[in-house]
């Protein structure tokens, strides 16, 4: 169970950005809007904070619904969530939602740009792509990326399918997007597409873990997300390791734990371990030879939450018996 503490002023009213409901609100799922709602309600009533499950209650979801909420505003920019110890309690802090500045780019006449037909023509695709008409700030933002970021029209749509097929439809998103592919000097389509490439084989790498896990993608919060970038790209690990130790993981606590599995990772990082062969070294260093949960070939393991590798025990129950009774004594 986490805790959200909101940064608040007291009001006996709710009051909702327009911003939010033109530019935000019609891109989210229908419970991120309500616990958005309830959030801002606690932040500006003077609430303290609220335990998830009591938002989860109040707007009979799931508490991962309300953790994947507030990751998702994160994401979009609408929101701060700020971690605040290692137990899962965030601080919530509401962005004040007047039209940013980046989206205000200077020097555009727009009626001047929309007599372009090419210009023209690129937004209303975004607007099929997006299946919503522009606003007029987003319309300009669109329009500066091909004089800021050299992009091309062709481009810019590109990017608009690729966050569209991601059900990422928000302008803040798809402008965060924009700017990774500017840092990343996408020049070009090829160079596009070799980005989009690169960043779907990660995605792969992700599902699979998440899979081998019993979690769904639509779980997942930015933290585990992170722990799993980690444990491929920062400690290069193979799907192999990883899976591995998901399995001692399960063996040990019974259950899918993203933080002891990176505890797991981080130690054989520091120890130079890079392959299974690595691993059963270790494990035979330790006296952990034959017999050991980690020597059994990974066909006969269980994955994704499944634990069916408990060492049955046969007991004398007649035995048992007379002890719990005390018969086992001589008079």
């Amino acid at each position: 169970m986490s805790t959200f503490v909101f940064k608040n002023r007291n009001s006996m009213f709710t009051p909702v950005s327009n911003v939010f409901i033109e530019n935000y609100m019609h891109a989210a799922r229908g419970e991120f809007v309500k616990v958005y709602l309830l959030g801002l309600k606690y932040c500006v009533s003077g609430e303290p904070g609220v335990a998830s499950q009591i938002m989860a209650s109040s707007l009979h979801l799931l508490e991962t619904d309300v953790l994947n909420a507030w990751t998702y505003w994160s994401d979009a920019g609408v929101i701060k969530m700020i971690p605040m110890d290692n137990m899962g309690n965030f601080s919530i802090q509401f962005i004040d939602l007047d039209e940013p500045a980046e989206m205000k780019p200077q020097d555009i006449n727009l009626l001047e740009e929309l007599d372009n037909s090419s210009i023209k023509g690129m937004l209303q695709d975004i607007e099929k792509l997006l299946s919503r008409p522009l606003s007029s700030s987003e319309m300009e933002m669109y329009i500066s990326w091909q004089k800021e970021f050299n992009f091309s029209p062709e481009i810019i749509l590109l990017l608009i399918q690729y966050c569209a097929s991601k059900d990422k439809t928000d302008s803040r998103y798809i402008e965060k997007t924009a700017l990774s592919w500017f840092d990343a000097k996408i020049k070009n389509m090829d160079d596009a597409q070799a980005f989009i490439t690169k960043h779907e084989d990660k995605w792969v790498k992700i599902r699979k873990i998440l899979k081998y896990l019993g979690v769904r993608d639509a779980e997942v919060m930015k933290p585990q997300e992170d722990l799993i970038v980690k444990w491929l790209y920062t400690y290069n690990f193979s799907l192999d390791i990883i899976f591995r130790a998901c399995n001692i993981c399960f063996e040990r606590i019974n259950k899918a734990d993203f933080k002891y599995i990176d505890g797991i990772l981080a130690s054989w990082s520091k120890e130079g371990i890079k392959t299974l062969e690595d691993v059963e070294k270790k494990d035979i260093r330790k006296g952990q030879g034959k017999g050991s949960y980690k020597n059994i070939p990974a066909a006969q393991k269980q994955p994704e939450g499944k634990f069916n590798n408990f060492e049955h025990r046969d007991y004398d129950y007649d035995d048992l018996e007379k002890k719990l009774l005390g018969w086992d004594t001589d008079d």
